[in-house]
């Protein structure tokens, strides 16, 4: 897979650019990266936000944890992007501490996420207005806390947050 055999999660609120770092940290290490929401997403044949406004937001959660299970277990990936929500679900922080992995917060702050989250085409079930969105955010603080490795991510390109997680591997692994 890569230099390690420890795999890296990453979690942070919904335009943190946990996929984006996701890829060039997977580059950098010469393995595979996974969105979680992407991976579900062509498994159910349908986004995001069909599921949640179809099914609810409490089947999601139970795809979800079902999609990472499959993702651990198949070793499909060294390091995964997960949903903005994925890492609130104790069941879920759960099974990637049974995993061993390395969790990784990009800690953004709310103004940078709502930017990004604007920009985008597709719009986010869970995040349709500012105030209920920044509601979110605030709720999700002490679980992405729960992350071993805390990255503040404003002002810092991709490649720069991939090279400090890599940094902070090495440095856990020689410990």
């Amino acid at each position: 897979m890569n230099e390690s055999s420890r795999r890296i999660i990453l979690t942070g609120f919904m335009g943190a650019g946990k996929t984006t770092v996701a890829a060039e940290l997977a580059r950098q290490l010469g393995c595979r990266s996974i969105d979680l929401d992407q991976f579900i997403t062509a498994r159910e044949g349908r986004s995001i936000s069909d599921i949640i406004d179809q099914d609810g937001e409490a089947r999601f959660r139970e795809r979800e944890n079902s999609a990472l299970q499959i993702v651990m277990e198949e070793n499909l990936a060294g390091v995964i992007a997960l949903g903005g929500g994925t890492w609130t679900i104790e069941e879920n922080r759960a099974l990637i501490k049974a995993n061993g992995c390395l969790t990784v917060w990009l800690n953004a702050p709310f103004e940078l996420c709502w930017q990004r989250i604007e920009r985008e085409s597709n719009p986010r079930p869970l995040a349709r207005d500012k105030e209920s969105t920044q509601r979110l955010y605030q709720q999700r603080q002490p679980s992405y806390a729960l992350a071993l490795l805390h990255l503040k991510v404003l002002e810092k390109s991709p490649q720069s947050l991939a090279t400090e997680i890599i940094k902070a591997l090495h440095a856990e692994e020689e410990s």
